[in-house]
C-alpha cells in the first residue's frame, strides 16, 4: 500500500521517519514478519484506519525480521506488536490482532480529534486570514470548544478584523473568561486605539526631534497593533532610556501593560531586561 499515511520503512529509516515525524503527528508503527499470519490479519485493518482518519496518524510498517536492532530497542517479543508514538516516545501498544473496534478505541484514546487537527494545521498557518479559516471550522466543529475560540480570536485581531473578534468574545460565558480572554480583550482594545498620525509622519517627527515623546507612543503603539512587539517595546524603551520624569512613568506602565499581551517570550524577556538595566 502506498499513499500519504502509510509507509513501508526500513531500519536505517526508523529514526527520521518515526521519531523525528512523530513529533509532527502521531505514527503507529506494525512491527510485522512475512510468516506471521495474524500480521496478514492486521495489516489492512491498519491500512484501512489509516485512510480513514485522514492523517490525524501516520502508519508505518517494518519487517522486524530485517530491523532486529529496532525490534530490540522497543522490546519487540511477540507479533503483531503495534506501539504508538508521540513526541519522540511510545505512548501506547498492543500485541496481536485486535478486533476492528478495540484498535478505533485503542486509536481514539490518544489521537486528536477533527477539530483539534485544523487547530494544530492553523498553529502552522504563518498567514492570518489563513489560520482565521481554518479555526472557523474547527470552533464549529468543537461545538465552539473555549481554547478554539480563544485562538479564533486571536487570529482575528492579527487579520485585522476587530470586528469579528469582538463577537467572538463576547460569545464566551462570563464563567469561562479567564486571564487568556482578559488578555485578548485588552489585545483587541488596543487594536481598536486610533486618531494616531501615519508611521511615516511619526518617524519624521522623530527624525526631527528624537525626545517628541508623543511620537514615539503613537509608534510603538502603531507597531504592537501589527504585532511587531520587539520593535513596539524598543521606541517604549527609548523613552525611559531619554526621560527621567512623567514620560519615563508612562512608558514604564505602558510596557508592563503589553508584556502579557505579547506571544514572543523571547521579546519580552530582552525588553524586561532593558527595562531593569534601564530603570536602575
Amino acid at each position: 500500500m502506498s499513499h500519504d499515511f502509510a509507509l513501508d520503512i526500513i531500519e536505517s529509516e526508523f529514526d527520521s521517519k518515526v521519531l523525528a515525524l512523530s513529533r509532527r503527528v502521531p505514527v503507529l508503527v506494525d512491527f510485522w514478519a512475512p510468516w506471521c499470519g495474524p500480521c496478514k490479519t492486521l495489516k489492512p485493518l491498519l491500512e484501512k484506519l489509516a485512510r480513514e482518519y485522514g492523517g490525524r496518524f501516520v502508519l508505518v510498517k517494518i519487517n522486524s525480521d530485517e530491523a532486529q536492532a529496532v525490534a530490540a530497542r522497543y522490546a519487540v517479543r511477540s507479533i503483531p506488536a503495534v506501539k504508538l508514538f508521540i513526541g519522540g516516545e511510545v505512548v501506547d501498544e498492543f500485541m496481536g490482532a485486535l478486533p476492528e473496534g478495540q484498535v478505533r478505541a485503542f486509536l481514539d484514546a490518544h489521537l486528536p480529534d477533527e477539530a483539534e487537527r485544523l487547530r494544530h494545521a492553523a498553529a502552522a498557518q504563518a498567514e492570518p486570514l489563513a489560520r482565521v479559516e481554518l479555526l472557523r471550522q474547527a470552533a464549529e466543529l468543537s461545538g465552539r470548544r473555549l481554547a478554539i475560540v480563544l485562538d479564533l480570536v486571536a487570529a482575528l485581531i492579527d487579520a485585522g478584523l476587530p470586528d469579528e473578534a469582538l463577537v467572538g468574545l463576547e460569545s464566551v460565558a462570563v464563567r469561562e473568561r479567564d486571564d487568556r480572554w482578559l488578555r485578548l480583550k485588552a489585545r483587541l482594545d488596543l487594536a481598536g486605539e486610533g486618531g494616531m498620525e501615519d508611521e511615516a509622519v511619526l518617524l519624521g517627527r522623530l527624525e526631527a526631534d528624537p525626545r517628541d515623546f508623543e511620537a514615539r507612543f503613537g509608534l510603538a503603539t502603531l507597531l504592537a497593533q501589527r504585532n511587531d512587539w520587539s520593535a513596539a517595546f524598543g521606541q517604549l524603551l527609548e523613552v525611559v532610556l531619554r526621560d527621567k520624569a512623567e514620560a519615563r512613568d508612562r512608558a514604564r506602565s505602558r510596557l508592563l501593560e503589553w508584556f502579557p499581551l505579547c506571544p514572543d517570550m523571547r521579546a519580552v524577556m530582552m525588553a524586561r531586561r532593558d527595562l531593569s538595566m534601564y530603570l536602575n
